[in-house]
């Protein structure tokens, strides 16, 4: 019961300080895991495939999919909950205020900053776990392959993973 309670906390961390969406909760989300010992970066590489693969919040994807790796089905729900239910509460809090103040000059002064910061937390996980990823001329080819259909051909992302997949099942 203890790891279950250690990831519903975890992944509350992550819910509550994931700003910017799904994506910025993903260097988080490395560190209290790999920190933690809990998974490998290879693990973790893994669940983030797994979380880009599959429709919806990528955040919610993956802290039921370590949780459940973890824990099994309490410590799916528990990293589920601990993703959702804290941000959800600050949410309807923010959301309250932010009404109230979304015009004032500060506010937008610190938007202004905190908007390329999750940009640089971004590409920070893109070089971090880049060597677990890439080891091998062609895995760097699928990575750039990737980037070119998503980036010039506007691919959905899924629809990319997915040509991926089906070229590691006809390569390897």
């Amino acid at each position: 019961m203890q790891l279950v309670w250690d990831i519903f906390v975890s992944f509350a961390k992550v819910g509550m300080l994931g700003y910017g969406g799904g994506p910025s909760s993903i260097p988080l989300m490395k560190a209290e895991v790999i920190g933690r010992g809990w998974m490998s970066e290879t693990d973790f590489l893994d669940a983030l495939a797994v979380g880009n693969a599959l429709p919806g919040p990528i955040a919610t994807k993956m802290s039921a999919y370590i949780g459940y790796r973890l824990a099994g089905v309490l410590g799916g729900a528990a990293g589920l909950a601990g993703t959702v239910m804290p941000s959800a509460l600050l949410m309807v809090g923010l959301a309250l205020t932010f009404l109230g103040i979304k015009d004032h000059p500060k506010v937008a002064a610190m938007l202004h900053a905190v908007r390329p910061a999750v940009v640089g937390l971004l590409l920070w996980t893109a070089w971090d776990l880049g060597p677990s990823g890439v080891r091998s001329w062609d895995t760097l080819l699928i990575a750039l392959a990737t980037f070119a259909v998503v980036s010039f051909l506007r691919v959905h992302p899924a629809v990319a993973i997915l040509l991926a997949a089906l070229v590691g099942l006809l390569l390897y």
